[in-house]
């Protein structure tokens, strides 16, 4: 039985293999809103993986590094570094104690995915959207920061904020770029 799996595992390895991430050509953007405005910029992908069958991706798991997440439509130097000490506090992402966030590809069929979403060492599932354009990998989610205990100036916590209520929803789209092999 012990031989059968390893010359399992072995063909697996053979059909599917992994793919290289061009990580200094790919990019995850965010997206967040409040009552009065908006906020947007990146997260860099540290080192990630894609796993290829016939030329597909058909899992893999993408690191975003959180102590280079950014902030775009800030452009005053002294608020954008305030925004940013601020969602790199324990308020938001506690980036100190938590540097990486996690996506993982469990299951694609067709342009639907099925994953697993790690932010602060809390995991939850997610769908999304993906699709792939030759080595370019393009996607789409939305994810609830409260399931990852975000949960500053949150309406569904906290009562009375009036125009300090950010919502809890966060879109996340990437591009991602296979280094063809």
């Amino acid at each position: 039985m012990k031989y059968f799996l390893i010359v399992l595992s072995l063909l697996f390895v053979s059909i599917a293999g992994a793919a290289e991430v061009d990580t200094k050509n790919s990019e995850f953007d965010w997206y967040a809103s409040k009552v009065t405005g908006d906020h947007y910029g990146k997260v860099i992908l540290g080192e990630s993986t894609l796993i290829e069958k016939n030329g597909k991706v058909v899992g893999g798991e993408f690191i975003m590094d959180m102590t280079t997440f950014t902030v775009e439509n800030i452009d005053s130097p002294k608020y954008e570094k305030k925004f940013l000490n601020h969602m790199k506090s324990d308020d938001f992402f506690d980036v100190a104690k938590y540097p990486i966030a996690t996506l993982k590809i469990n299951k694609i069929d067709g342009t639907n995915v099925e994953g697993d979403l790690t932010i602060k060492n809390k995991t939850n599932p997610i769908n999304f959207t993906m699709v792939q354009h030759g080595d370019l990998v393009t996607g789409k989610m939305k994810f609830d920061r409260t399931k990852y205990d975000i949960i500053y100036n949150s309406g569904n916590f906290f009562k009375d904020l009036g125009d300090k209520m950010i919502h809890d929803e966060v879109i996340l789209t990437f591009n991602v770029k296979i280094i063809e092999s």
